[in-house]
């Protein structure tokens, strides 16, 4: 529990976000909440006031609450309330400086990508082929997945982009890039069904590779419209949208591999960086490798 004179700073701080700021009961409920979890934290550190607040006492609570297994969100919401409320001490003259002002939480991991596995990947392309509409959703979804496109770059798409003898398609990036991919077997396959009904979606004079019912170049909202209907009509678990499948497939392609920068570059990612979010394989994928390729890892089981 706090000491009396950390009680009475707070409950003066929130009457004047209540009277002058004017905050919503559910705001001042948040400011109250955080300011009294750290006023506890500040009295088990032995702080009677917040005079007595260091810089090294905000590092530490930053620190403690790290330990205690709060998220980063959270204790960037704990630190931003501190902050709050020391300038308002230091304007009524309660502190000469803020001690928060530099303190930050830990980074805030980025959210690892949700991917496909194979089965789902199989369950997901299962469509029928009697239906123009099917055989085109069925080759945008085996390009995505063969090449790792963006949506974008799927739209984009021209007719004189796929090259069928060389197994590739020219499509051009973030940044006006243009890149030359490989295209797997089935999306070939597909993509050879799709430009055999394409003619009953699609003009004479339309260059774009994908066409919806309106007879002209797909939409970005179409496809991901498209692709969330296939996922909910083969019954899979999760919302399926074209990022989905540019994930699965980096991601089955960096388990296969393990070539970081073949992914980035088939990707056309610009920063090795972005890339390496697809190295979130399961330990034993990792303790596998390692036992395999490690010269002492090798030594070791030799030995055993």
């Amino acid at each position: 529990m706090a000491t009396p004179e950390l009680a009475s700073a707070i409950d003066d701080f929130l009457d004047y976000l209540r009277v002058e700021r004017q905050l919503s009961p559910h705001t001042l409920d948040n400011y109250r909440r955080h300011l009294t979890a750290i006023s506890a934290q500040l009295t088990e550190l032995h702080l009677a006031g917040w005079s007595e607040l260091s810089v090294a006492h905000a590092r530490g609570l930053a620190t403690r609450m790290h330990k205690q297994g709060l998220s980063p969100r959270s204790i960037a919401a704990k630190l931003s309330a501190l902050r709050s409320f020391c300038d308002w001490l230091v304007l009524n003259g309660r502190l000469v400086a803020n001690p928060a002002k530099g303190v930050s939480a830990p980074k805030q991991g980025r959210p690892l990508p949700k991917n496909l596995d194979v089965d789902e990947l199989h369950q997901l392309m299962n469509l029928d082929e009697s239906d123009a509409l099917a055989v085109r959703d069925r080759a945008i979804m085996e390009l995505m997945y063969s090449s790792g496109l963006r949506l974008a770059e799927l739209v984009d798409l021209n007719l004189n982009d796929v090259q069928f003898a060389e197994r590739q398609v020219r499509v051009t990036g973030k940044g006006n890039k243009e890149r030359i991919l490989p295209v797997g077997r089935m999306a070939l396959d597909w993509l050879q069904k799709w430009l055999t009904v394409r003619p009953e979606l699609a003009g004479p004079d339309e260059p774009a590779l994908f066409v919806s019912k309106q007879r002209r170049r797909i939409t970005h909202r179409s496809v991901q419209l498209r692709l969330a209907k296939r996922g909910q009509q083969q019954a899979l678990a999760g919302h399926v949208h074209p990022h989905k499948l540019r994930h699965s497939f980096a991601t089955h392609m960096l388990e296969s591999s393990g070539d970081l920068r073949a992914v980035q570059e088939l990707l056309g990612h610009a920063d090795l960086a972005t890339t390496q979010i697809y190295t979130h394989l399961d330990f034993q994928h990792l303790a596998n490798a390692y036992d395999q390729a490690h010269p002492r890892a090798k030594r070791r089981k030799d030995e055993e």
